[in-house]
């Protein structure tokens, strides 16, 4: 992996932790491919956000197989061979896709299952794939980082699909280390706890905020550029002897022993 203007993918870069991302990968002159699946207004936000020149928008469904596949050839296309690819797309928890086992209909339960396997298991391992090939073919050594979360160890009870799938994916990436380790290419995850999202502000505002901000013992939550900080850490050629390895990124909120 080059040291300089790598190529880097990364999904849901519209905005949030993507979007903080792509703009600390094009800070170090990394080409940035900025992945959306709906937003192409937040998308090109996004871009026009990031420094230097070579990058561009990339759209597809992460839920559709073949679109997952694809993403990377249309990467290429946009900004040149790639690097790095960073699964942080995600279908993420709100109040709107709230499926307890204990409250509710079935078919909501269904849908919230099917579509947070599709996309935020399903859709990052059919990138990697995609990825890995690319690399391969170019014997390239390169970086595959996974955006987890810290519900993975510690349970999510209304949204038990996203613990689930981020367990997953963290599983899938310790699995892909030692599969392409041979290939040069590292592959390791982030597991962020609460992050000050856009979305996420209503909930920091209300009356859950004090205690939100209370699960850390620095009284705060995370912010986007933190967990983009250990990303573009562990996408560096220096960090790739962590091949295989779960970042907690969550300000001591939750720690696993």
């Amino acid at each position: 992996m080059s040291a300089s203007r790598r190529g880097v993918l990364i999904t849901g870069a519209s905005r949030g932790i993507g979007r903080a991302a792509a703009l600390g990968f094009a800070a170090r002159g990394d080409r940035v491919a900025v992945h959306f699946g709906r937003d192409r207004t937040s998308a090109e936000a996004t871009l026009a956000l990031l420094p230097g020149t070579g990058h561009a928008i990339v759209q597809a469904d992460l839920a559709d197989p073949d679109a997952a596949r694809a993403l990377v050839d249309d990467a290429v296309g946009a900004v040149g061979d790639l690097d790095v690819l960073v699964n942080n797309a995600a279908a993420a928890p709100s109040e709107g896709n709230v499926h307890r086992p204990d409250d509710g209909v079935f078919e909501e339960w269904a849908a919230a299952w099917q579509l947070m396997v599709q996309v935020n298991l399903l859709g990052a391992a059919h990138a990697s794939w995609a990825f890995a090939q690319h690399l391969i073919a170019r014997e390239a050594p390169g970086a595959i980082v996974n955006v987890g979360s810290r519900g993975a160890f510690r349970g999510e009870a209304d949204h038990p699909a996203y613990g689930a799938t981020k367990a997953a994916l963290h599983a899938m990436g310790q699995s892909l280390a030692i599969a392409l380790a041979p290939h040069g290419i590292s592959v390791t995850s982030v597991a962020p706890g609460f992050v000050s999202t856009d979305r996420q502000q209503r909930k920091l505002s209300g009356a859950s905020g004090a205690a939100l901000r209370g699960e850390s013992p620095f009284d705060r939550v995370g912010t986007p550029d933190d967990v983009a900080a250990a990303i573009v850490h562990l996408a560096s050629p220096e960090a790739r002897w962590s091949s295989g390895a779960i970042l907690d990124v969550n300000g001591a909120s939750y720690l696993r022993t």
